[in-house]
């Protein structure tokens, strides 16, 4: 199980986050512009977006464990 750990915020995440923002808006923008909302130059611009955007925030917010030396 994948536990996120809210301490790890740092950069990289915002990044993401402003990636998926990207996605999310352009999506909406275009779809509402040009009243297309199942074009694939729609969903393909979003993808490439959104993905690593959602990555990036499950890979930053992985709580990583430290070896206790004894």
């Amino acid at each position: 199980m994948i536990k996120l750990n809210i301490k790890s915020f740092n950069k990289y995440t915002v990044l993401s986050i402003l990636s998926i923002l990207a996605g999310l808006f352009h999506y909406i923008y275009w779809g509402t512009r040009y009243e297309i909302w199942y074009d694939i130059g729609i969903y393909s611009i979003t993808i490439v977006l959104i993905l690593p955007g959602l990555i990036g925030v499950i890979l930053f917010l992985m709580s990583k464990k430290q070896k206790q030396e004894i």
